[in-house]
Formats: C-alpha cells, sequence, structure tokens
C-alpha cells in the first residue's frame, strides 16, 4: 500500500493520469495473469496514451464549439426527413471530406441539418480532423472582430487552418456590404485547402437577395458549390413534432 500511494504521488507530480487512473485496475490484472514486466509495462503505456487521447479530443470539442446534440450514435432514424440510415452511415465515413468534397445541406427549419453538420463535424474530430463548427452569426463577428481582438483573430488563424468547417444557418440574415465581402473573403481564401459543409433554409437564388449583390452571391456560390453534394432534407420539424411544455411532467 505504501508503494502504491508512492507510485500515485509520482503520477501526480509527473501529469500522467491515465496511469494513475488505472494503475491498481493493472496491477491486479496482471498478478492474475502473471504477466512478465515488460508486458505490465507495456498496459501502463497504453492507458496513458489511450487518457491523453481522450483528454485530447474533448478539448479539440470544445475549441470546435459543437452544438450540444452532436452525437449521431444517438441520432433518431425513425425521423422522416429524407436521409435513411445507410445515406448517413456513408456521410459517417467521411470519404467525401477525404476527397475535398463540401456538403450542402437544405431544407426547412427543424428536419435535422445542426444535427446532422454538428455530428459529421464530431465524427471527423475523433479521426484526427482539425473540424470547427460556427454559426453564420459567430463566423461574421469573428470576420468583423479579428483585427480588434485577439480572442477573434487566433479564431481567425484556427480556422483558416481548419481540415473541415461548418457554418450553420448561413444566409438566415441579410448582410451588409462590409459583411458580405469579408465572408467571401475568408471562403475565397480557404475553400481550396478546407472542406465545407453547410446548412440553410435559402435556395440559391435568395442567396443574392440576402448580400444584395447578385455578382458575389455567384461568386460566392461558385466556389462553396464546385465541388459539393447538394442534400435537400425535407418533413416537419422535428422539434414541433415531439414539443414538450411543462405540464407534461405533472400526473
Amino acid at each position: 500500500m505504501e508503494h502504491t500511494e508512492e507510485i500515485l504521488n509520482y503520477c501526480s507530480q509527473l501529469r500522467i493520469g491515465g496511469i494513475a487512473n488505472r494503475f491498481n485496475e493493472i496491477v491486479q490484472e496482471s498478478e492474475r495473469k502473471s504477466i512478465g514486466y515488460s508486458e505490465f509495462t507495456l498496459e501502463l503505456l497504453k492507458a496513458e496514451v489511450a487518457h491523453r487521447q481522450q483528454n485530447d479530443i474533448k478539448r479539440r470539442r470544445k475549441v470546435a464549439g459543437l452544438p450540444r446534440m452532436s452525437d449521431l450514435n444517438n441520432y433518431d432514424h425513425g425521423f422522416e426527413n429524407g436521409m435513411s440510415k445507410t445515406r448517413i452511415n456513408q456521410l459517417r465515413e467521411l470519404n467525401w471530406l477525404d476527397q475535398g468534397f463540401n456538403l450542402m445541406l437544405m431544407g426547412p427549419s427543424g428536419v435535422g441539418k445542426t444535427l446532422l453538420a454538428g455530428g459529421l463535424c464530431a465524427d471527423a474530430i475523433e479521426k484526427g480532423y482539425k473540424a470547427y463548427f460556427r454559426t453564420m452569426e459567430e463566423l461574421v463577428n469573428m470576420l468583423k472582430l479579428k483585427e480588434v481582438t485577439r480572442s477573434a483573430l487566433i479564431d481567425y488563424k484556427r480556422l483558416t487552418k481548419a481540415d473541415l468547417l461548418i457554418i450553420d444557418d448561413i444566409m438566415l440574415f441579410p448582410m451588409e456590404k462590409p459583411q458580405a465581402l469579408a465572408l467571401f473573403n475568408f471562403i475565397n481564401q480557404t475553400y481550396e485547402n478546407t472542406c465545407f459543409i453547410i446548412t440553410t433554409n435559402k435556395m440559391a437564388t435568395d442567396w443574392a437577395k440576402m448580400l444584395d449583390d447578385e455578382v458575389l452571391a455567384t461568386a460566392l456560390l461558385d466556389r462553396l458549390l464546385f465541388r459539393c453534394d447538394v442534400i435537400n432534407l425535407s418533413g416537419k420539424s422535428y422539434r414541433l413534432k415531439n414539443r414538450k411544455t411543462f405540464f407534461d411532467n405533472e400526473n
């Protein structure tokens, strides 16, 4: 017991929490199997590597800005929005990302665009990609503030090096010309090296109205749609269909 406490104390000093968390378990399992020193050491190192990998994924998920519901393992395949389970599983393989394609998820509010985009972003993070999720509003605000605040500049530099960037609810609101130009410049700078998932409830023909500039809208769409699968989601709002009220909890 004295040696165990001393070992765990050293683990704390050296910040090797993976070994500390599983030390007693690995010791007991090693004694039960009568394994040698090399295999015992290997199990300790495996525990530490797994621990660090898990912490890294947690950190990258936080930086990614994922929405609360971003786990496609819990996707409700009974919800009818035009996306089959097979199609979703194909998207989750991320072959489109490996080959440099974009996705545009189109459809009315509540049909699962954000959930699907966030889930694919989470899958990409799990597989080691630099993936980030930003709403249109967050992206526009960052571009506006990157010359003013350090945090916005850091986020800007981070996003320009992304493997995958989700822009949620693009063209949800009209944009003033400086904001529209900043968005175009950002897309133009990154589209050759970054894949995008775009979610929108606006048809491509409506983009010119939102930007108040048909030429700019055409140029933006040209870059996003050059290598892109457009996926149309349909149906009624999942939130409205599964709406809950306070009185549902009363007996």
